[in-house]
């Protein structure tokens, strides 16, 4: 029997109270070696709509599991119109205040470290360095069959090529970049194959349903074992993939900070939960500690 991946978390006891105050946040920044783990939260003041805040995508759609995606050719037209679609206006999307103020933290030398959950980019367009995309990236496509990686602005090209006419329009855009079609707006879509080998391709993101590669894992871990705290941005951490980073630094007495708008999944294990819009937050904390995240600057580090 297929298991389908956890898309949801319903809190079996009553969260800690959350708080406004971001003294710890300074102190652990000024402090310097924070680890930073940063999820969609972040990137929904660019426009980018979150899985699971306050009118989520999850309220609306079911994203493209992994088994889905290479079972079914139907699956991979209506998840490849779909996300050629979404990539238009993805692609598109500018780094916000607190991707900026991350980057400005990393050139300051307050971080040891970056992870994000996201597909976006926007981490690194806004500067930051040494970026873990834990998910992967949607600006690269990956051949399930000789395993060869090619810009998603070639595989963009190819596909209007076959899909001179495609056209339609969505009722929104999701996190993973794909938009929200019908069946009859996708049913005359054309996909294209590797142009290597013939075979499938897929974005080299990690689908629902798919495990995050090892090596990244341990990647991500020793980042942990190296930090001296964790600082979450925008993420519920309800999937296994982000939690166990935390629960990590937790274990190893690390101080972890979660600033979310939401209870999230590792607030039991958070020293405290600051419940603020990012971009704001990340910018008040930016000014505290005497940091600059100025467009200007944020383009030097680009």
């Amino acid at each position: 029997m297929r298991m389908r991946p956890t898309l949801s978390w319903t809190p079996s006891e009553d969260p800690p109270p959350s708080t406004t105050d971001l003294r710890p946040v300074v102190d652990a920044l000024a402090a310097g070696r924070v680890l930073v783990l940063s999820g969609a939260g972040i990137s929904t003041e660019s426009g980018i709509p979150d899985y699971r805040g306050e009118g989520g995508s999850l309220s609306r759609h079911t994203p493209m599991l992994y088994q889905d995606f290479t079972d079914s050719a139907h699956a991979r037209r209506r998840y490849w119109a779909r996300s050629h679609l979404g990539w238009r206006a993805f692609g598109r999307a500018r780094p916000n205040a607190g991707h900026r103020a991350v980057a400005a933290f990393g050139r300051h030398a307050m971080l040891s470290g970056m992870i994000t959950q996201n597909v976006d980019g926007l981490h690194q367009a806004a500067g930051s360095e040494g970026v873990v995309e834990l998910h992967g990236g949607l600006d690269r496509v990956v051949c399930l069959g000789c395993g060869v990686l090619i810009a998603r602005r070639e595989l963009a090209r190819r596909l209007e090529e076959a899909n001179p006419a495609f056209a339609p329009v969505a009722a929104g855009m999701n996190p993973d970049g794909d938009a929200d079609l019908t069946d009859d707006q996708v049913a005359d879509f054309h996909v294209v194959p590797c142009a290597l080998c013939g075979g499938v391709l897929k974005p080299d993101v990690v689908f629902f349903g798919e495990a995050v590669s090892r090596h990244r894992v341990e990647q991500c871990r020793d980042l942990v074992q190296a930090a001296d705290s964790l600082l979450v941005l925008g993420s519920s951490l309800t999937v296994m993939s982000g939690l166990r980073f935390v629960r990590q630094a937790a274990q190893a007495g690390k101080p972890v900070l979660i600033i979310n708008r939401d209870v999230t999944r590792g607030d039991r294990y958070a020293v405290t939960r600051v419940d603020l819009p990012l971009g704001a937050a990340l910018t008040t904390v930016a000014d505290r500690l005497g940091v600059s995240v100025d467009d200007d600057e944020a383009a030097v580090g680009a």
